[in-house]
Parts: structure tokens; C-alpha cells; sequence
């Protein structure tokens, strides 16, 4: 039996994702037409054996994150609960507080996924991989290739050649270390609590020795930094490298990017839910997701990489590109909406122009990331995609 964990986080983060994250929780923000976190779901459900799968995050339990928990358990037929934090634990230690309904059932495995990334999920090749080394292979982690520069800005990992053990992690280092990048998805066999366990033990013994500190403080522990780090080296983590598609959704100039990566990734698993060119309908260029509610003028031109969402207006002579449109906007006639995010229960005017920067990874490198850009650099504001709230 398996499980699954998605860490979804909480309020205080998500702040380069506002204010889209003011209105929904960042892990419900919908990527491609559905919320982001259903990608990481549907992938889990397709894994055989996979009985439970835990959200674990700090987000109060509100009605938004219920409903969806209970339509994904009705369209998966999966168990799905929501475990909430009383802090923010970090990625080792939220799990760590969890870790007996993590056991609940003797499963032999687990996966832990960070909730914002967008990737191919090749969650049965992991298992895979895991079976074939039984003995040594407990703790595997999804890496994939970055370029040079950009590999900083994540964890790296330098793995051996032929056995892909992981020999050294370091996160975000100060100097080129490796361009295999971890992607924030892991298999772990239920021993990882003995590594977590030895790390509390030892922020406790070394809070003790500091006077005025909370106990809280003990809890907080970080996979990538004080798990990986210890672990590698040691025999017991290696890699596996995906050649899929994989970026992170840190602000919401990745959303549109990481809704592309899921448009096109539908013509294979979900062609359904990409919209077609039909008489008498609106014009379709490259992938579009149009929700079943919204209703579009057939003189539109949508695409490429448009999603729609629900109940959403568009007027004559409309043209959309490279954009999300969030649920219950109206685009009157003749706009003209490029790299934006329209936000819920917008209106855009007759002929208006809404166009944002698109902050694209460079097309002539393969290996390539989404920078996460911060909002000024050098004091100037960085271009970026356009957000109408």
C-alpha cells in the first residue's frame, strides 16, 4: 500500500502571488482550467495501490478548500484528507508531526510533493526505480537538469554516474555546484521519521541550551537543508531524473508558463478539455481551455495558451493570447488581452488593450527554468505579465 503527501503551506507565503492568493488559497488557483493542486491529485490516482492521500498545510480549513476536497474525492475515488499545521513547520516538519496518520495502515512508501510545482508527475517510474534496488534505494528524489546560472536559485544535487546515489546536496549554493536541481517531489520509505526524529532531537538539545526560545522552534525542520544535506553520501538517497516538463508556480507569471506546460501536455492526456475550431464558433489558435459556462462571442480569436474559466464573458472581436481568465470576467467587444492574468469578476472596456511582459524561460535552452522574479530590481520594476485585479 502507498500513500501520498502534498504540502500545500499557508497564508503568510504566496506573498509574490498576490493578489491572486488574496482570493483563494495559492494551491487552489487554477492552472490550465483546473486548480493547481488537481494536477498533483489526478497523477496520484493513477498510481496503482495509492490508497490516501494527506494535504498537509496551515491554511484555516475554509469552505473553498473543502468543497474542492470533496469533488476530487468523488472524481478520483481516492481518500483525501486535510491535516492542518498549527505553524508553519517547514517541509520535514509538517510531516514529522503527522507521521502517524502518514503510518496509519503500514503503507510500504510515500510521496512528498510541494504543491507548487507543475511537472509530468512520473510518479510510477519513481516506483519503479525504487523496486528495482530494494535494499539500498529508500529516499528517492525527482531531480532534472537547470542551466548553470539559473541552478543556484534551487537545491542541487551531484549524484553518482552509473548508480545515481546522491553524493552531495546543497540548497541554493553560493557558487556552481551541479545542474541536476531537486523538483520538490520525493519517495520515501517510513525510516525517513528515524532521520527526521534525530534532527528534532538535536534542535531540542540545542534550544535548551538557548534560554528564552520556544518550543515551537524544535518543530521546524527542513527536508532540503537538514535532511538531504545529512543524508547524502551516505548510501540511502538517490535521484531520479525526469526529461518531462517541470517548473515551479512561485508568482503569477509562472502560472501562465505552467498553464502552457499543462494546455499541451492535454493533447495527450485530456485532448476533451481543449477547445476546437468548429463553424460558428470562435476561432482557435494552439491550445485553449474554454470552461463549459463561458460564453464567447464566435468572432473571438483565442490562443495560443488560453484558459477560460467559469461563467466568463467575451464580446465580438475579442482577441486572447497567452492568458488566464479567471471566473465570472467580461472581455467586451473588440479588447485585446495579452500575457495577463484577467482576475475574478473583472471587465475589461470596448476596445481596450491589456498587455503584460511575458517573463518566458529562453526558448533557444532546452534546460532552461522560469525565473521567479522579484517584483524591483535595481530599483526599477522588472517587466512582467500584467495582473488585473
Amino acid at each position: 500500500m502507498l500513500k501520498a503527501v502534498i504540502l500545500i503551506g499557508g497564508p503568510q507565503k504566496g506573498t509574490r502571488f498576490r493578489p491572486l492568493s488574496f482570493e483563494v488559497p495559492k494551491p487552489l488557483f487554477p492552472v490550465a482550467g483546473v486548480p493547481m493542486l488537481q494536477h498533483h491529485i489526478e497523477a496520484c490516482s493513477k498510481v496503482p495501490n495509492l490508497k490516501e492521500i494527506l494535504l498537509i498545510g496551515f491554511y484555516q480549513s475554509n469552505e473553498a478548500l473543502m468543497r474542492f476536497l470533496v469533488t476530487a474525492q468523488q472524481e478520483f475515488k481516492v481518500a483525501i484528507r486535510y491535516l492542518q499545521e498549527f505553524s508553519a513547520l517547514g517541509t520535514g516538519g509538517g510531516i514529522y508531526h503527522f507521521r502517524d496518520q502518514i503510518l496509519s495502515g503500514g503503507p510500504q512508501a510515500f510521496f512528498v510533493m510541494n504543491a507548487d510545482v507543475c511537472c509530468e508527475f512520473p510518479l510510477p517510474q519513481m516506483l519503479e526505480f525504487q523496486k528495482k534496488h530494494e535494499e539500498t534505494h529508500q529516499y528517492i528524489m525527482l531531480g532534472t537538469t537547470a542551466n548553470r546560472t539559473q541552478s543556484l536559485n534551487y537545491g542541487c544535487i551531484v549524484a553518482e554516474a552509473n548508480t545515481q546515489e546522491v553524493l552531495h546536496y546543497v540548497e541554493k549554493p553560493g557558487t556552481f555546484v551541479s545542474d541536476i536541481i531537486n523538483c520538490g517531489i520525493y519517495l520515501f520509505s517510513p525510516s525517513i521519521f528515524q532521520h527526521i526524529a534525530e534532527v528534532f532531537k538535536r534542535n531540542q538539545q540545542d534550544l535548551q541550551l538557548e534560554e528564552n526560545s520556544s518550543w515551537q522552534r524544535s518543530e521546524v525542520i527542513r527536508l532540503e537543508q537538514d535532511i538531504f544535506t545529512a543524508l547524502a553520501g551516505r548510501g540511502q538517497l538517490y535521484v531520479y531524473k525526469t526529461d518531462g516538463f517541470w517548473s515551479q508556480i512561485k508568482s503569477a507569471g509562472s502560472a501562465i508558463y505552467a498553464s502552457r506546460l499543462y494546455l499541451s501536455q492535454y493533447r495527450i492526456m485530456h485532448p476533451e478539455r481543449l477547445a476546437l475550431n468548429k463553424e460558428r464558433a470562435p476561432m482557435i489558435l494552439g491550445n485553449v481551455y474554454i470552461h463549459p459556462t463561458a460564453k464567447v462571442d464566435p468572432t473571438a480569436v483565442l490562443g495560443p495558451n488560453v484558459s477560460i474559466g467559469m461563467g466568463v464573458t467575451i464580446g465580438a472581436g475579442v482577441r486572447v493570447r497567452e492568458s488566464i481568465i479567471l471566473h465570472g470576467a467580461v472581455l467586451q467587444d473588440h479588447s485585446c488581452v495579452l500575457n495577463t492574468i484577467v482576475g475574478w469578476g473583472s471587465s475589461i472596456g470596448q476596445w481596450a488593450r491589456v498587455e503584460g511582459t511575458p517573463s518566458d524561460p529562453n526558448p533557444n535552452d532546452p534546460y532552461a527554468k522560469i525565473d521567479s522574479e522579484t517584483l524591483f530590481r535595481e530599483g526599477k520594476l522588472t517587466p512582467s505579465i500584467t495582473i488585473l485585479g
